[in-house]
């Protein structure tokens, strides 16, 4: 069978050998392509002969239950997400190795420059709403919570906690009481919504990786979405009359207050890569920069005139 070159031996065979148990792939010969994006999995676009469709087989890394990752999660989320038009459609989940076969979306990548046009952002907010609005799916994703596991994880493996933790577990406890006086049902969400997840595939932006997708507030992805491409407040105004058709300053007050929450569990999911990772990558330093932004926003008026907001709406 054709093998790409950086993928020989083993782990090529294990792959080929779970891919007989698709169908649609049994008894072909394959080729297989490593795609680039992506840091705790490998993911690699699979070519039959014979055909010209074309699939994506996902591998996931090492000890990444340790992020709070599910693979039955994903899958379902990923079945869910196709089902409304947004993400790639399932072909299979291998079991018991936990591999994702999903069919390859033909589109191009969403760049750092058009994440900020109009036109993105409204349809990132049409790909969202029909997120939210689909059916519910396994597990949940509450990440005050998911930072204090983390925390934990990472003293359990010798991990130093930063400083700053302490200070943005407090904005965080802040962020939660005004959430709690004004809650929201839980809605499936992605909760990793970086634009190298973003496929346009000419009419629609397509979502991709799943892996850490739950039942949360919907808010959660509007400030992830936010904070990780760094929208400025009219950007944000443009993405929330998309998603809700209008703006209510109660809701833009609530998605601010998320961004703050996304950068907290984007920092200690950093610090709990410093206990669980082989990369060759600088997690502190991620981490600090996570700390840093979080901080730096918290201290903003912008901050405290979205707590009275939120919890006085």
């Amino acid at each position: 069978m054709p093998v790409d070159a950086t993928i020989r031996g083993e782990l090529h065979d294990e792959l080929v050998r779970a891919m007989q148990k698709v169908p649609e792939l049994a008894g072909r010969a394959l080729t297989l392509t490593p795609l680039s994006g992506g840091i705790t999995n490998r993911n690699f676009r699979v070519e039959a002969a014979g055909t010209a469709e074309r699939w994506v087989i996902r591998l996931a890394g090492n000890d990444t239950h340790l992020l709070g990752i599910s693979r039955e999660v994903e899958h379902a989320a990923t079945v869910a997400a196709a089902g409304v038009g947004v993400g790639p459609e399932v072909t299979a989940f291998i079991r018991p190795e936990g591999y994702l076969v999903t069919r390859f979306i033909v589109g191009t990548p969403v760049s750092d420059e058009a994440v900020h046009r109009p036109d993105t952002l409204r349809r990132v907010g049409d790909s969202l709403r029909r997120i939210h609005d689909g059916p519910a799916i396994p597990g949940l994703f509450i990440p005050l919570r998911i930072v204090e596991a983390y925390r934990a994880l990472a003293l359990a493996r010798g991990v130093s906690i930063p400083a700053a933790y302490d200070a943005a577990a407090a904005v965080g406890r802040r962020i939660e009481m005004a959430c709690l006086a004004s809650p929201l049902e839980l809605r499936p969400c992605h909760n990793d919504l970086l634009n190298a997840n973003f496929i346009d595939d000419g009419s629609r932006i397509r979502i991709i990786d799943w892996e850490y997708a739950g039942m949360g507030d919907p808010f959660f992805d509007l400030g992830n979405f936010s904070i990780n491409h760094e929208l400025i407040a009219d950007e944000d105004a443009i993405l929330l009359e998309a998603y809700e058709g209008e703006v209510r300053q109660e809701r833009l007050a609530r998605l601010t207050l998320m961004r703050i929450v996304s950068d907290f569990r984007e920092a200690m999911w950093g610090v709990l890569q410093q206990g669980i990772s082989t990369l060759d990558i600088d997690f502190a330093a991620y981490a600090a920069a996570g700390f840093d932004r979080l901080l730096r926003n918290a201290a903003e008026p912008r901050f405290e005139r979205a707590l009275a907001e939120v919890g006085g709406a």
